[in-house]
């Protein structure tokens, strides 16, 4: 009976939209090691064009994940795990590619995030969904070019003190001195507030206020993968990068 009242209570486009984000990552992340491990020429990978695209999926996983938020007993162990599994991601490139090396990718964004809804959900569920999600939005564009030195947007910067970059242990803030390097970054700031933006998000997904459509399901291939990101995240990348070295092993060095 409990089985299938979480089956009655999923919300499948939510599950779906998280599939398709997760799987366009995976797609990306194999171009990614192309470019960068087997050095394929692939001249458009590394434009503004692709990483503005790049940056829209993981925005919407991101959300999404904040989104789940809702539907979690229990965030602070969801955080944590996604946290360590992060650490374990950061300990095996060190130890076995340097190159790739992870200092604060998307598992250790996304651990911190939850670990902060869960301390803090009591608070934030005070502001309305409707202000929270307008006050998150606001908040991304304030910080979107931290990294860059400075808040606001680029017509009307605000400069930031250069001390907050030579700080390296600021660095999961978005505050990366010269020299910091990792193969896969998302740092608090901004997308704390995509995170946050998407759990307001959830309240009305919760409490059924969107479509109908919202709520069937479409598509059980992404469904699937959706409720199962976290192993997917995990495992792509040594399947990708170990089919790939097949592929290279078949037809010779280039």
């Amino acid at each position: 009976m409990k089985q299938q009242q979480i089956r009655k209570d999923r919300v499948h486009l939510i599950d779906e939209v998280r599939g398709f984000a997760i799987l366009c990552m995976v797609i990306y992340h194999a171009g990614y090691d192309l470019v960068s491990i087997f050095s394929v020429d692939i001249p458009f990978f590394f434009s503004p064009e692709l990483s503005f695209i790049r940056d829209i999926f993981a925005g919407m996983f991101i959300f999404i994940s904040g989104t789940a938020c809702k539907f979690s007993s229990n965030n602070l162990k969801r955080g944590v795990q996604c946290f360590l599994l992060g650490m374990l991601m950061t300990f095996v490139t060190d130890l076995v590619m340097p190159s790739q090396f992870i200092a604060f990718g998307i598992l250790h964004m996304l651990g911190v995030c939850m670990i902060l809804y869960g301390l803090f959900s009591g608070i934030l569920s005070k502001i309305r969904p409707l202000w929270g999600i307008l006050g998150a939005a606001a908040l991304f564009l304030l910080t979107m070019h931290l990294r860059e030195g400075y808040l606001g947007l680029s017509f009307l910067p605000i400069q930031l003190p250069e001390f907050l970059y030579e700080t390296r242990s600021l660095f999961p803030f978005g505050f990366t001195g010269p020299g910091f390097y990792s193969s896969d970054y998302f740092a608090l700031f901004p997308w704390l507030f995509v995170f946050l933006a998407g759990s307001y998000f959830g309240v009305y997904v919760k409490e059924h206020r969107l479509p109908d459509f919202i709520y069937k399901s479409h598509c059980r291939l992404l469904a699937f993968a959706g409720r199962h990101t976290l192993v997917i995240y995990v495992l792509h990348q040594p399947v990708v990068y170990g089919i790939l070295m097949l592929v290279f092993l078949v037809i010779g060095p280039r």
